[in-house]
């Protein structure tokens, strides 16, 4: 048997780590997981060369809820990304995502079993995020961003949501400079300190002024970071709606008219690194 599971990254509206509250939409990029049965055993494989231990873990939940051994039934996955690791875009998250869905729509096909729920799937996904130490806040807002699509505004801390719906739809420009970023290893105390300013954001996007939330969270914690803000500014002075950064970096990304794009692309070429051209998602994770 083998299935097919895609989901897609999010870019941040508002970073969590200050506050708990956070708010992401769904991205074009996205992650497939393909999975195989196989005699037994957990075999994971990645195109990008990273370790599998994220992967094994969510495997295992899964394998753990319907109370099944690995010396007994075994399961294949590889995984091919679209999504720049590190980079502040989800890649986890889209991984997580995708992982725990397949396995566990195999193991319901094979075993006759009801499928994981939605929030089955991201609560498992999330719990090996957590324990494979990739997020400081559980990142509900990121997982759920790639698991429905569209936008979501979230409590982190309790797992809930503020506010689900579609994202009008946009062309996003993503800067990726040439070096990664990894959220695990961020210094969450020195962006607790400027949560006054990020709950200013925060009440912009519970407003549905995204594009005000985007430009003022992404001065926030480009300052409190380290990065160059001057990416964002140069987008928005290039004509893009609003710019800022995402996760905790090191990807800026913008959001843009047609008519817009070539003009935010040419601004960012003086930087070292690359643009990439995506846009909005509101399909999220899904069987293929």
């Amino acid at each position: 048997m083998k299935k097919i599971v895609r989901a897609p990254g999010s870019a941040t509206i508002i970073n969590a780590i200050a506050t708990g509250f956070g708010s992401a939409f769904g991205i074009g990029l996205d992650i497939e997981c393909e999975a195989k049965t196989v005699s037994e055993g957990i075999e994971c494989v990645n195109d990008v060369g990273a370790d599998t231990y994220l992967m094994d873990l969510c495997v295992k939940k899964v394998f753990n809820h319907y109370e099944i051994e690995d010396k007994e039934f075994g399961i294949s996955l590889k995984t091919k990304s679209k999504l720049p690791m590190a980079s502040g875009l989800s890649s986890s998250s889209a991984s997580s995502n995708a992982i725990v869905k397949v396995t566990s729509e195999i193991i319901a096909d094979e075993f006759n079993m009801t499928p994981l729920t939605d929030l089955e799937v991201i609560n498992t996904a999330i719990d090996a995020s957590l324990e494979a130490g990739v997020t400081i806040t559980g990142s509900f807002d990121d997982a759920t961003a790639s698991y429905f699509g569209g936008v979501v505004i979230t409590d982190n801390k309790k797992r809930e949501f503020i506010l689900k719906e579609k994202m009008s739809e946009h062309s996003i420009l993503i800067y990726m400079p040439n070096f990664h970023s990894k959220s695990g290893d961020s210094d969450a105390g020195r962006m607790k300190v400027l949560a006054p300013l990020v709950e200013v954001a925060f009440d912009f996007a519970c407003k549905k002024d995204y594009l005000k939330a985007i430009s003022l969270n992404g001065l926030i914690y480009s300052a409190t970071l380290g990065f160059d803000s001057s990416v964002a500014v140069d987008a928005m002075a290039a004509g893009a709606l609003t710019s800022g950064l995402s996760g905790t970096g090191s990807a800026f990304f913008a959001i843009v008219d047609d008519g817009t794009a070539d003009d935010v692309g040419d601004a960012w070429s003086s930087y070292e690194g690359r643009v990439i051209k995506t846009q909005v998602d509101n399909v999220g994770c899904r069987l293929l």
